[in-house]
């Protein structure tokens, strides 16, 4: 849509944009400032199920744990200091999986590539801007077009399928968080079942648990396979975004070999910008800046997120 002031380029990469020109609130239409209001949620069947999968995993680990190693043991302490920090780990881990999907990853607002919003951007002559071809909207600097959630997103590291959700500029303390309380949930887990095989082995197969020796045995090989799967992924996962939060630059920007036309915040700097503030412990806290947003069902045609 050219202009006579500036030039309108059908790109999907090198936004020159900056994030303070992109997105002004003010700017922004009452729909997309009433969407902030509501819970972020795509619509995707894949990424339903991986979600839910996610869940089930760690809710049979949970009663694994607790109701096979923990209940019948004989050692009150230990039984209530490994239940309480197991469950605390569990619960943080879900509550930072849920941060994670229902969290507006930076989604750029949907078809804002209009005359009257770039004459408020108040360009200079000749400046070029860049707009998204598929959902019609000006890209900020180090957005990408995500093609499940049909949106560009600013700061999109990847999409993940096991959160139902971008990994972006909004949401990405929270899956770090969700990696590494999963991580060491799995490696609990694992010492757990350690513990109760030599028990077992030393002792009375049919006095170290309530159930039957073969039941309890494949319910622990189970775990002891879930809980190595877990960890191998989500280590890896945590130290990959700790690396990228740390050079300033998302997966995506490594993999097309981007260079950087931003101001990098290295190290701390990029840990700060990211988990907020300067290091403390309300860094490994989910429930940080949590709200309870409106309760609303508004299906949008033609998008795959809905708002509750």
């Amino acid at each position: 849509m050219p202009s006579s002031g500036h030039r309108l380029r059908d790109v999907e990469h090198h936004p020159l944009l900056t994030e303070n020109d992109s997105y002004d609130s003010a700017a922004s239409s009452p729909a997309e400032a009433d969407a902030a209001d509501r819970v972020w949620f795509i619509r995707d069947g894949c990424g339903m199920i991986c979600a839910v999968l996610t869940w089930l995993l760690v809710v049979y680990a949970d009663f694994v744990v607790t109701f096979v190693m923990l209940l019948p043991s004989k050692d009150f302490w230990y039984s209530v200091v490994n239940g309480v920090v197991f469950n605390c780990l569990a619960v943080l881990a879900l509550s930072s999986h849920l941060r994670t999907m229902l969290t507006d990853p930076g989604a750029v607002p949907k078809g804002n590539a209009t005359k009257e919003y770039m004459e408020s951007l108040q360009l200079k002559p000749g400046e070029v801007i860049y707009k998204c071809p598929k959902c019609c909207c000006i890209k900020p600097e180090r957005a990408h077009h995500c093609s499940i959630c049909k949106r560009c997103i600013r700061k999109m590291d990847h999409h993940c399928p096991w959160v139902n959700n971008c990994v972006g500029e909004k949401n990405q303390r929270f899956f770090v968080l969700f990696t590494m309380y999963i991580a060491l949930a799995s490696v609990h887990a694992l010492v757990l079942c350690g513990l109760q095989f030599i028990a077992c082995v030393r002792g009375q197969w049919t006095e170290c648990s309530d159930f039957s020796p073969p039941v309890t045995v494949i319910l622990l090989i189970f775990l002891c396979l879930e809980g190595l799967l877990f960890f191998t992924f989500t280590a890896v996962m945590f130290g990959t975004q700790i690396h990228s939060i740390c050079n300033d630059e998302t997966e995506i920007e490594r993999l097309k070999s981007e260079k950087p036309t931003w101001e990098r915040r290295l190290r701390w700097e990029g840990m700060k910008s990211v988990f907020g503030g300067p290091p403390s412990l309300l860094w490994m806290n989910p429930f940080v800046g949590f709200r309870f947003r409106r309760l609303q069902t508004r299906p949008r045609k033609g998008a795959p997120e809905f708002s509750v």
